[in-house]
């Protein structure tokens, strides 16, 4: 980064893959969109802090519909995922959307295939919303997907090619992904019983509810937020970094250019966060990340 002096080689190897590498002390820092809880983090001697937000869209690729044509419920997208809903003329597809044109083909539905933040909270939100998902399948960076007609994508990237590439289909990515690939989303029946569409103003709304402390590890999950206006899958990119060993004087000087890099980017990365479709945590919380430095 040119106004810290600080190089970052980062790789978008995935949540469970930065967590797997932080554990075997490889890398000096990792990003995560699954938090760990406080426990694990002490057990780690690591510390943990939200960075940016953004929301997980559902995105499909059905021939004649456009982004916001269609809406669905969180019951409805367990239910497509669980294998339930098969088709995409289902009187329950076909009742939130009484003037689309629906074609009896078969969904496909597209997964993660790695370790996932991004499922984590995907499958967190099912859980929330569907009884049977979360008997059955639960939530985690990885889970046993049912049905017959699903695929898996390595990353954000591997699911939004998936989609693109393959009609009838539906996957989950971050916005951020959506966006850049011109993907055709959904919009979503939140908590409030209110239909909203995926976007920054959405995610914010939901990001609002967030109580953010050190005391947990600043541990919190943004999915199925109350407001009227919250897009219900929200998800937040947490920095994970070993704390540093009085006596090793390159790790306490890898720290402290961690520490200037995510200073800067506190202090510089609003505007940019929004250019690539991420929201940063307020301010009021970026004082309570430093002062737990």
């Amino acid at each position: 980064v040119k106004d810290t002096s600080v190089k970052v080689n980062y790789q978008a190897i995935g949540s469970g893959g930065g967590i797997k590498q932080l554990k075997a002390k490889t890398i000096d820092f990792a990003a995560s969109d699954e938090p760990l809880r406080i426990q694990e983090l002490n057990k780690l001697n690591t510390i943990q802090f939200p960075m940016v937000m953004s929301g997980i869209v559902p995105v499909i690729h059905l021939h004649g519909i456009h982004s916001n044509q269609i809406t669905l419920s969180g019951d409805v997208l367990a239910d497509i995922y669980l294998g339930k809903i098969t088709k995409w003329n289902d009187p329950r597809i076909k009742q939130l959307n009484p003037q689309a044109q629906l074609p009896p083909t078969p969904i496909i539905t597209i997964h993660r295939a790695d370790g996932s933040g991004t499922t984590f909270n995907f499958t967190y939100y099912l859980s929330q919303v569907s009884n049977a998902w979360k008997s059955k399948i639960g939530f985690d960076t990885v889970v046993a997907w049912p049905g017959r007609l699903n695929m898996g994508g390595k990353g954000n990237a591997g699911v939004a090619a998936q989609v693109q590439n393959v009609p009838n289909t539906i996957g989950y990515v971050e916005y951020a992904y959506a966006v850049e690939n011109n993907m055709t989303t959904v919009k979503m029946i939140n908590k409030a019983n209110n239909t909203v569409e995926a976007n920054l103003k959405s995610f914010a709304s939901a990001a609002n509810n967030a109580k953010w402390s050190a005391n947990n590890g600043f541990y919190q999950l943004l999915t199925n937020q109350p407001g009227k206006d919250s897009w219900p899958i929200v998800a937040t990119t947490f920095v994970l970094i070993p704390k540093a060993n009085a006596n090793d004087p390159q790790k306490v000087a890898v720290n402290k250019a961690s520490k200037k890099f995510f200073s800067w980017a506190f202090k510089n990365g609003d505007s940019m966060a929004k250019e690539l479709n991420y929201i940063v945590v307020p301010a009021s919380a970026q004082k309570k990340i430093q002062a737990s430095w």
